[in-house]
């Protein structure tokens, strides 16, 4: 039976750590804010801003609503983006995406000061994950997988590492985030030729392909540590990754569960960008 790698502990540890640290930032009179803009009420939204909440009060971080209605105007977002960007009691701000189709997404994203993109919403946050330089932070359910590792005790540097995804919301930030670590990154895609294959001698592997229960047993090996980001819902309205768990996990050393893995450390990770941000005044 395969070590299940569950998020809750490695949230758990990380919330301990910063409400630490929070506290030490409001005894040099720094309250670490948190500005949350959603427009208008999509149920999975509005569950995952509850998450947040509850994250945040247990850290000791405030959190400042922007909600704004779902026929809001290019312009009435751009206008609240400018207020978080000018108010300098609010050091982080996550906002709610996708946004509704008759908005420039990009447009709105990229009006974000970079220093309080908590999640990895514009080009420029994305230029630091890539090159170190400038401002921004890594998204936060990539971070996640390399929270998680650690939190177990996995030791990254000179690892072999497969990822399956090359988005720039998970595939390639998490690769870089990991050759930060030192390991050895193979980028994979569904278009890879004989995916198994090249999946099937690492030490980790990290599944982000957007499909689900896409991994069985072939992709993995008795020592593998397998990490998988995947939120699916299938035929039976029944949440899973896109990992066949049921198939991997008497095959692998270790495995993320979903729910209940990966996603469940995002909102920590969050919180970590808040406080950093702050220390950095």
């Amino acid at each position: 039976m395969a070590q299940l790698l569950k998020g809750a502990p490695a949230a758990a540890a990380l919330t301990e750590e910063l409400a630490k640290r929070c506290g030490a930032l409001k005894d040099r009179n720094i309250r670490p804010t948190l500005a949350l803009l959603r427009v208008g009420e999509n149920e999975s939204d509005l569950a995952y801003e509850r998450g947040i909440e509850k994250r945040c009060a247990a850290v000791g971080i405030e959190v400042r609503k922007v909600l704004l209605p779902a026929d809001t105007d290019q312009a009435s977002v751009l206008s609240a983006i400018a207020d978080i960007n000018s108010n300098a009691d609010i050091h982080g701000c996550l906002m709610f995406r996708p946004l509704p189709k008759h908005l420039d997404e990009a447009a709105i994203c990229e009006a974000l000061d970079a220093k309080k993109d908590a999640d990895c919403m514009t080009e420029r946050s994305l230029t630091h994950v890539f090159t170190g330089r400038g401002d921004g932070f890594a998204p936060c359910t990539a971070e996640s997988c390399i929270e998680i590792l650690k939190y177990y005790g996995y030791n990254l540097s000179g690892k072999n590492v497969a990822v399956i995804g090359r988005s720039l919301v998970i595939g390639k930030p998490v690769s870089m985030l990991l050759q930060k670590e030192n390991a050895t990154v193979t980028m994979c895609h569904t278009k890879t030729v004989d995916l198994p294959s090249v999946c099937r001698d690492k030490d980790i592997l990290v599944v982000a392909a957007g499909r689900a229960r896409i991994v069985d047993a072939s992709y993995t090996n008795a020592a593998q540590a397998v990490i998988d980001v995947g939120i699916n819902v299938d035929a039976d309205g029944n949440m899973c990754g896109d990992v066949d768990f049921d198939s991997v996990e008497p095959a692998c050393a270790a495995i993320t569960p979903v729910p209940g893995g990966v996603g469940s450390v995002t909102t920590a990770i969050l919180c970590r960008h808040v406080i950093e941000a702050a220390e950095k005044l």
